[in-house]
């Protein structure tokens, strides 16, 4: 008999690494997909990119303008504890829509997907094991280092009226976000991988595959 497809069977062969920002993630994943001859799902990319119409209707169904909020209302407006708990409100919507974009993948081997976005409480309920999951944060040090040496860490991506204060808000609630993945990540028993920059990103894809296991091969 023909295989049957199961819509669910990607999700279920998913293979997670969540955390903060600027903790290496993507590298991680881009090592371990090529080493291992894997797809990798990049939350961020198709986040910022394949998702913009679902936002946007979402906005009109609750009355809110369609364009997004100015700069300024975003990274000056608001306290970094604020913007923490909006960023992690709206993981959990977002989450609907990369879990839609999994189950649209097919492989035979296991998919591995990275991002922010991908919350240890929102990811636990889908694992067979906790060792399918990991969260990667950056020490404080490591993350200020990012951030002096990746142009792409250190941009606002849109000018605000006031750029030291954003980037301190921004910075600010980076660290919220990532200190709450932390804790969520224990609640659930899920691995913390914390990165403090002595280590390569081919170590550091060395210790999150011997967490993976056999999973990964």
């Amino acid at each position: 008999m023909p295989e049957v497809w199961d819509p669910l069977g990607t999700l279920r062969r998913t293979l997670w690494i969540g955390g903060a920002q600027w903790a290496g993630k993507s590298t991680v994943a881009r090592i371990l997909a090529h080493r291992y001859g894997l797809t990798a799902y990049h939350y961020d990319y198709h986040d910022a990119r394949g998702h913009q119409d679902r936002r946007i209707a979402r906005r009109l169904a609750f009355g809110e303008p369609p364009q997004n909020p100015t700069p300024d209302s975003v990274w000056l407006d608001s306290t970094p504890q604020d913007m923490a708990e909006q960023t992690v409100a709206g993981f959990a919507v977002r989450f609907e829509w990369a879990l839609d974009d999994l189950r649209g993948l097919y492989s035979e081997r296991p998919i591995i997907a990275e991002g922010w976005g991908l919350r240890p409480e929102l990811v636990a309920p889908l694992l067979e094991s906790p060792q399918q999951m990991i969260v990667m944060v950056p020490t404080e040090d490591f993350r200020q280092h990012q951030l002096s040496t990746l142009p792409r860490a250190a941009a606002m991506g849109a000018s605000t009226s006031d750029p030291e204060r954003a980037q301190a808000n921004r910075i600010a609630r980076d660290r919220l976000v990532a200190e709450d993945a932390v804790r969520r990540a224990a609640q659930s028993g899920i691995r913390v991988l914390e990165v403090d920059g002595s280590r390569d990103a081919e170590a550091i894809a060395d210790a999150v595959a011997d967490h993976f296991g056999e999973s990964i091969t």
